[in-house]
């Protein structure tokens, strides 16, 4: 089990590769609330957790430091794909083609895993809800 500091330290050289801001990046072992992630560790494992006026909207537990990083990184490149959306839409088309594509790329830049995850998650969404040309 990796400590705070250490996770910190992970996160922070990943958020480096992709070129994600600290403000992105959840806070470790205490809430800011609003909605901002923040990671604890105890006996029980890893926790992602996002508390938003406080309420505790999510809390993903794991033992495994993989599965926690995948949660944190996916929301950061969720962020980091939207904003790279918004500023290279294309006009009539589902926005969702540019956002999830660039996500998927960010993720795969850390890890093709992460990368091959997401991709499964978004072609789930767009068999319930498919692509439409807006045109």
């Amino acid at each position: 089990m990796l400590t705070l500091s250490e996770i910190r330290d992970e996160v922070e050289r990943l958020a480096a590769l992709v070129g994600a801001p600290a403000h992105l990046l959840p806070t470790y072992g205490r809430t800011e609330d609003g909605a901002r992630p923040h990671v604890e560790v105890d006996s029980r494992g890893y926790h992602y957790v996002v508390v938003e006026r406080g309420n505790e909207l999510t809390r993903v537990t794991t033992d495994d430091l993989d599965e926690l990083l995948f949660n944190i990184f996916e929301a950061v490149t969720f962020s980091l794909a939207t904003r790279h959306e918004l500023t290279h839409r294309v006009e009539g088309q589902d926005f969702r083609r540019l956002l999830f594509g660039r996500q998927v790329g960010l993720l795969s830049a850390l890890s093709p895993r992460w990368g091959e995850r997401e991709a499964l998650s978004h072609d789930a969404v767009l068999r319930r809800h498919p692509f439409k040309d807006q045109r």
